[in-house]
Formats: structure tokens, C-alpha cells, sequence
């Protein structure tokens, strides 16, 4: 008779363990720290490039006979 009674209060010991257990979690979990973190998306489009200036470029070279 010792072993049932035995096993029977290590199941009692072990249920009321996860319960103590599940009852801190929610506990826990319904009062988070406030101020967690935000993440904030946001879209940067970018600005029209300027049109390149018109014109010409002219190059001289000069050299010199031997």
C-alpha cells in the first residue's frame, strides 16, 4: 500500500508544480514592461536628378615641329 500512496503524492506534487508554474507565466504575461520597442517603416523616394547642362567642350592641342 506504501507504493500507490507514494505515487499518488509525487502525481499530486507534480501537478500542483505545473500549475503553480502555468499561473506565473500568465502572471507574468499580463503585465509586460511598458515602453517596448516600435519599429517604424518609412519609404524615402528619391528626388529628380537635375538634367545635365548643355554645351560643348572643345580641347586644343598644340604642338611643336623639330
Amino acid at each position: 500500500m506504501r507504493g500507490p500512496l507514494r505515487i499518488a503524492v509525487a502525481a499530486a506534487a507534480l501537478a500542483a508544480a505545473f500549475v503553480v508554474g502555468v499561473a506565473v507565466g500568465e502572471s507574468l504575461h499580463d503585465n509586460p514592461k511598458p515602453g517596448g520597442a516600435q519599429t517604424v517603416v518609412r519609404i524615402l523616394r528619391p528626388l529628380p536628378l537635375a538634367p545635365a547642362p548643355a554645351g560643348t567642350v572643345t580641347v586644343t592641342v598644340t604642338t611643336t615641329a623639330p
